[in-house]
């Protein structure tokens, strides 16, 4: 089957998605594989899409000359719909891309990630689709409206996540892909760590401190101990996106109070008022290592970010961001729940609890050593970071049928336990 992926242009994380099920998909396949998307070429650079494979879609900007605005109110919004401007040729133009493109490249099956106006005009024009369902609280018309129109949804993340007041019929329709992590050739070592972490500052006092920590942790592993728990230079990483960074970069002030002999780097954009309270402040290509290998982990809840940071027994503070439909605080309060993180709450709460203390205990007794064998790089996560298997089936799946509709009856809907009304 030839498949169509459309990826939205908020961020770049809808066409980081498409990248990593493309990859999962046999070279032949991959390459008839298309992306549709507004987001501009410097917004993603994918890996396993080529630019032939992509389909730039024009904008959809609301102009002062539409005849009625996108949010038009109770008499002139299609309850169906969240945004839909009339007389907008901006909007008309993509949607006649995508009509054609879809004709022309043969695409069998769309998969929709995410735009319920999207999926409206593909259903309106018998395009199989499926939709990719985020975290969060989506309850409202148009949602459910597009999930009903879809032959089934996608949920790129674990079952155990799903939002509590997620109707039944909607989880029986999904099925839940668990996290899909960046793929990684292969971890760095922790030395390694600590030589990429000495070239991210010219300061001469966090260098003495980098090499007292490495030179530390390689004396337990000569004595086949675990790290010193007296160190002081425990490293605190905190992960920031594009999307936004401001929530975090105010509770820096307050970090840095908490853990005042914490080694604290900052990744990705920060705010200038409050670079004094990191040690370091650099921008990487991978982040991997340094969710490997810190001490404690400060991030938002984006579905990217805890896909990578999941599998990993790093201690993890979440913050999420405030989105529509509560998407990160529902992924946030579920991973609470299941004991995989803290909320800023609990660790500031943890934290001042041992106010008559060293507060660097708390990175002490709240994570896992590294072992000899981290060191060694045999083994820097809680499990082995292994390609999800349910997205593998999926896609396998896709790589095995040649028609949507014997796909549809023979394998999804036994995978879905359904069967639509005659």
């Amino acid at each position: 089957m030839r498949i169509g992926y459309y990826a939205h242009h908020h961020g770049s994380g809808h066409c980081r998605q498409a990248d990593k099920l493309a990859a999962l998909l046999p070279f032949e396949l991959r390459q008839q594989m298309t992306v549709f998307t507004s987001l501009p070429t410097d917004g993603y650079c994918f890996s396993t899409i080529t630019d032939e494979q992509i389909v730039r879609l024009s904008t959809e900007d609301q102009l002062p000359e539409d005849v009625l605005s996108g949010r038009a109110g109770e008499y002139w919004q299609p309850n169906s719909l969240h945004y839909s401007p009339v007389g907008n040729r901006y909007v008309q133009t993509r949607s006649w891309q995508l009509l054609e493109q879809i004709r022309q490249r043969q695409i069998d099956l769309m998969i929709i990630d995410v735009s319920v106006e999207v999926a409206m005009l593909c259903r309106t024009a018998s395009v199989p689709y499926l939709y990719v369902r985020l975290a969060g609280e989506r309850d409202d018309a148009p949602h459910l409206n597009a999930f009903a129109g879809a032959l089934g949804l996608l949920a790129p993340y674990p079952r155990q996540l799903e939002a509590a007041v997620t109707p039944d019929w909607v989880r029986q329709k999904t099925l839940y892909l668990d996290f899909m992590p960046n793929k990684i050739d292969k971890l760095s070592t922790f030395p390694d760590f600590i030589d990429k972490l000495i070239t991210l500052t010219t300061n001469g006092d966090i260098h003495k401190r980098l090499y007292s920590r490495l030179d530390g942790v390689n004396k337990s592993a000569k004595n086949n101990n675990h790290k010193d728990n007296n160190n002081k230079d425990h490293i605190v990483t905190v992960i920031k996106g594009y999307g936004g960074h401001d929530a975090i970069d105010a509770k820096l002030p307050e970090l840095r109070c908490a853990l005042p002999n914490a080694l604290i780097v900052s990744l990705g954009p920060i705010n200038d008022e409050v670079r004094d309270c990191v040690d370091i402040a650099a921008h990487v290509d991978d982040v991997s290592p340094f969710i490997a290998y810190s001490d404690l982990l400060l991030m938002a809840c984006g579905l990217n970010g805890i896909a990578q940071a999941y599998n990993y027994a790093t201690p993890l503070v979440v913050l999420p961001d405030e989105r529509p439909h509560r998407e990160q605080e529902v992924m946030a309060e579920a991973l609470i729940e299941q004991g995989r993180a803290l909320s800023w709450a609990q660790f500031i709460t943890q934290t001042s609890n041992l106010s008559n203390q060293d507060t660097s205990s708390f990175l002490s007794i709240n994570n896992d050593s590294i072992s000899n064998e981290t060191i060694n790089n045999e083994k820097a996560a809680l499990t082995d970071i292994q390609p999800s298997m349910a997205a593998q089936n999926f896609m396998d799946s896709i790589a095995d049928y040649v028609s949507v509709k014997a796909w549809f009856q023979e394998w999804l809907l036994p995978q879905l336990g359904l069967r639509p009304e005659k």
